[in-house]
């Protein structure tokens, strides 16, 4: 059995199509197609595709496995939970406008990471918080998920149905919002209790 083999075996193990697993990876679903045929030997992406398989890089590259099993039957279970709906847009920018989609009716995202049933899915726009966060990106933001300081976060202001993504930052009991991009202007927002942090983002799905 050789890499082609693992990531066609672990990715039906997981019930993914070709498409679903390159989302997770973040590449083009002709990546994982090529890689199954056997045209791609020595994937550069291999840490992104062990996370989506739930396997180390060395059961991938030479089958070793290590001593917690893979997707033995006295695991714990995968780590994708479910699927989580992208029911809203939010700008990485000022305070913008929160578009609502109805859950039942959204595009829905696997989720690779553990996470809560609350779980949704959000694009960010806008370039506050580049260069780690781009245009187009997917977060996967957990209502249920502890924010603590260096978190990265979605908060809504409490008179107003608008929202904004930065990262959380506590000092002598103080609270900001901080945007990762250097040259924008407004670099830390204070919290006063005019807002409330809807949850923490969990996981990153990169543009392609």
């Amino acid at each position: 059995m050789d890499i082609a083999d693992r990531v066609k075996k672990l990715r039906k193990a997981l019930d993914l199509t070709q498409y679903q697993l390159a989302e997770l990876v973040g590449v083009a679903q002709n990546s994982i197609q090529k890689l199954e045929k056997g045209d791609t030997k020595n994937p550069r992406n291999i840490e992104a595709l062990a996370r989506a398989l739930q396997c180390t890089p060395e059961y991938l590259r030479f089958g070793i496995v290590d001593s917690k099993g893979i997707n033995s039957n006295v695991s714990a279970g995968p780590s994708i939970k479910a699927t989580a709906p992208l029911i809203s847009w939010v700008q990485a920018g000022a305070w913008s406008e929160i578009s609502e989609i109805k859950a039942y009716d959204a595009e829905r995202y696997m989720c690779p990471v553990n996470c809560s049933d609350l779980t949704f899915v959000l694009k960010v726009q806008g370039v506050s918080m580049e260069p780690k966060f781009y245009e187009g990106d997917l977060i996967f933001v957990d209502p249920e998920a502890e924010c603590i300081h260096g978190s990265y976060v979605v908060a809504r202001l409490d008179d107003d149905n608008q929202a904004t993504f930065k990262q959380l930052i506590i000092e002598s009991g103080h609270k900001f919002l901080k945007a990762a991009n250097p040259n924008w202007p407004d670099q830390l927002i204070p919290i006063n209790g005019n807002c409330t942090l809807v949850g923490k983002v969990i996981f990153t799905g990169k543009s392609l």
